[in-house]
């Protein structure tokens, strides 16, 4: 009997440092698959940044060889125009003044050749700044669904597409309270650039639509827009000059209406950052 009881007050410890260590097993492997998801979740996002980054590098490198081509051909113009003044010159056939004329207009081809290369930097400085408040939104919208929020650049412009179900309810165009921290994160990342403006545009799918005071799919996007633009400035100060609002009805759509899936592609809502076009205009006056 003795001995059962040395041997019962052996055994205990071992089943409760078992249990202890099968805990704590548990609590280290759930915090081992958060951090993998937040490891898969950082490498997704790098990867997309790669990809604009490498979509970046081609284009410069497509200006690059364009600039490289003009300049070729400015030089190899500016010694053939060189040659035959100087074969006019000497058969009297033009006079020193028309010589001067010409030779100033060759010399402007070289200002214009500074020219090109000064406008290469203005584009590659202005992708830089777009890229980064790419970056910059979706840092600041953060987890939302790729299928509610998409950010883009195309040609210089950057588009910000809001699904017409995170924004509003069906056929309605009041913006939802889960929206309007969407919208708060966004004004705060476009009010750190105070110079920038965009358009807030409406679109909807081809079914046709009529409901109280909402006339058709035109009168909905509009007031959509709309709707967005007052949340931007009553609520977040956005500055009015720097904002317009467009209804586009069903007549720009970005997938086909003949799906369930493309008309719910097609219902939404952008945000179209324009390019300071002013900053060329102002590298055009000082030339």
């Amino acid at each position: 009997m003795r001995i059962k009881h040395m041997a019962l007050a052996g055994i205990i410890p071992l089943m409760l440092f078992s249990c202890v260590s099968s805990k704590k097993f548990k609590g280290l492997q759930s915090k081992y698959d958060s951090l993998n998801n937040a490891y898969g979740a950082l490498q997704n996002d790098l990867k997309n940044c790669n990809s604009k980054t490498a979509d970046l590098t081609r284009d410069k490198s497509d200006c690059d060889a364009k600039v490289a081509d003009l300049q070729k051909q400015i030089a190899f113009l500016k010694e053939n125009n060189t040659q035959a003044l100087k074969q006019l010159e000497d058969m009297s056939v033009i006079s020193s003044q028309q010589a001067q004329s010409i030779r100033q207009s060759l010399d402007n081809l070289g200002a214009k050749d500074a020219y090109i290369q000064s406008l290469q930097q203005a584009m590659a400085h202005k992708d830089s700044l777009n890229m980064a408040l790419v970056n910059n939104l979706k840092g600041a919208i953060g987890d939302l669904n790729d299928k509610d929020i998409n950010i883009k650049v195309d040609k210089g412009v950057i588009y910000v597409d809001i699904s017409d179900k995170l924004l509003f309810a069906t056929g309605k165009y009041n913006v939802t309270p889960r929206a309007q921290e969407v919208l708060g994160k966004v004004a705060k990342v476009l009010q750190a650039q105070p110079d920038i403006e965009f358009m807030v545009e409406g679109h909807t799918d081809n079914v046709p639509f009529r409901r109280g005071d909402l006339l058709d799919n035109w009168d909905l996007s509009v007031k959509r827009a709309t709707a967005v633009v007052r949340i931007l400035q009553n609520k977040y100060g956005m500055v009015p000059a720097h904002m317009s609002a467009a209804g586009r009805g069903e007549y720009l759509p970005v997938a086909s209406n003949d799906t369930a899936e493309g008309r719910q592609l097609n219902r939404r809502t952008r945000i179209v950052i324009l390019p300071q076009l002013d900053q060329f205009f102002k590298l055009l006056e000082r030339k």
